[in-house]
Protein backbone atom coordinates (compact mmCIF):
# COMPACT_ATOMS: atom_id res chain seq x y z
CA UNK A 1 0.00 0.00 0.00
CA UNK A 2 1.20 3.48 -0.82
CA UNK A 3 -0.18 6.75 0.50
CA UNK A 4 -0.04 10.13 -1.15
CA UNK A 5 -1.18 13.15 0.81
CA UNK A 6 -2.35 16.37 -0.80
CA UNK A 7 -3.62 19.34 1.17
CA UNK A 8 -6.08 21.82 -0.28
CA UNK A 9 -8.16 24.72 0.89
CA UNK A 10 -11.84 24.45 0.11
CA UNK A 11 -12.48 26.16 -3.23
CA UNK A 12 -15.51 28.34 -3.84
CA UNK A 13 -17.20 25.63 -5.93
CA UNK A 14 -16.42 22.97 -3.27
CA UNK A 15 -14.91 20.64 -5.89
CA UNK A 16 -11.44 19.10 -5.99
CA UNK A 17 -9.99 17.21 -8.95
CA UNK A 18 -7.65 14.40 -7.94
CA UNK A 19 -4.91 13.46 -10.39
CA UNK A 20 -3.81 9.87 -9.91
CA UNK A 21 -0.06 9.37 -10.44
CA UNK A 22 0.91 7.72 -13.74
CA UNK A 23 2.69 4.79 -12.03
CA UNK A 24 -0.63 3.46 -10.68
CA UNK A 25 -2.02 0.97 -13.22
CA UNK A 26 -5.34 1.65 -14.87
CA UNK A 27 -8.30 -0.06 -13.16
CA UNK A 28 -6.36 -0.58 -9.91
CA UNK A 29 -8.57 0.26 -6.93
CA UNK A 30 -7.79 3.49 -5.07
CA UNK A 31 -9.26 4.83 -1.85
CA UNK A 32 -9.94 8.51 -1.25
CA UNK A 33 -10.43 9.82 2.30
CA UNK A 34 -11.50 13.40 2.90
CA UNK A 35 -10.46 14.84 6.25
CA UNK A 36 -11.36 18.39 7.24
CA UNK A 37 -10.85 20.60 10.26
CA UNK A 38 -13.11 23.38 11.44
CA UNK A 39 -10.29 25.76 12.31
CA UNK A 40 -12.32 28.90 11.72
CA UNK A 41 -14.99 27.89 14.21
CA UNK A 42 -12.46 26.86 16.85
CA UNK A 43 -10.48 30.07 16.35
CA UNK A 44 -13.59 32.24 16.56
CA UNK A 45 -14.69 30.40 19.70
CA UNK A 46 -11.33 31.03 21.38
CA UNK A 47 -11.45 34.72 20.48
CA UNK A 48 -15.00 35.02 21.84
CA UNK A 49 -13.97 33.28 25.08
CA UNK A 50 -11.09 35.73 25.50
CA UNK A 51 -13.43 38.66 24.90
CA UNK A 52 -15.91 37.28 27.45
CA UNK A 53 -13.14 36.75 30.02
CA UNK A 54 -12.96 40.51 30.50
CA UNK A 55 -16.35 40.39 32.25
CA UNK A 56 -15.97 36.98 33.92
CA UNK A 57 -15.66 37.41 37.71
CA UNK A 58 -14.46 33.83 38.24
CA UNK A 59 -11.72 34.34 35.65
CA UNK A 60 -10.56 37.48 37.45
CA UNK A 61 -10.66 35.72 40.83
CA UNK A 62 -8.59 32.86 39.42
CA UNK A 63 -6.03 35.30 38.03
CA UNK A 64 -5.78 37.08 41.38
CA UNK A 65 -5.29 33.77 43.19
CA UNK A 66 -2.62 32.61 40.76
CA UNK A 67 -0.82 35.95 41.07
CA UNK A 68 -0.94 35.71 44.87
CA UNK A 69 0.35 32.13 44.78
CA UNK A 70 3.28 33.11 42.59
CA UNK A 71 4.04 36.15 44.74
CA UNK A 72 4.09 33.93 47.84
CA UNK A 73 6.38 31.41 46.15
CA UNK A 74 8.68 34.17 44.90
CA UNK A 75 8.92 35.69 48.39
CA UNK A 76 9.66 32.30 49.97
CA UNK A 77 12.41 31.62 47.45
CA UNK A 78 14.10 34.93 48.19
CA UNK A 79 13.97 34.45 51.96
CA UNK A 80 15.55 30.98 51.92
Amino acid sequence: MESIKQTFTTPKNHQIIIKIPAHIPENDPVEVVLTFHKKTTAYEQKINELKNAVNDKQFHNDLKQITKDFNDVDLNEWHE
